[in-house]
């Protein structure tokens, strides 16, 4: 990996960087792929034994709040709104 494709990355995500942050970027970016290379060669194939029996350990929202209750209070607090939706930026 190159200087290079580090600053595309950084402009394909919008990040703006230092040429000092690139370049300590540049430097782990070999540790950072050796460890997701680990990762893509993890076992995931975990019988269901091994995983153990617990599966949602959420508890359930045993007093909800009636839908729509705090719409009216959040619009009041946003910059934008239109039509009962926050309106932000098209950022496509």
């Amino acid at each position: 990996m190159e200087l290079k494709d580090i600053e595309k990355l950084a402009e394909l995500a919008r990040i703006e960087m230092s040429q000092e942050e690139k370049e300590k970027i540049l430097g782990e970016m070999d540790s950072i792929l050796g460890f997701i290379d680990q990762i893509q060669k993890a076992d995931v194939n975990i019988t269901e034994r091994e995983a153990g029996d617990i599966r949602n350990i959420m508890r359930e929202d045993e007093n909800p709040h009636e839908s729509g209750k705090y719409t009216e209070d959040i619009l009041r607090e946003v910059p934008k709104t239109r039509e009962g939706y926050i309106e932000v930026k098209k950022i496509l």
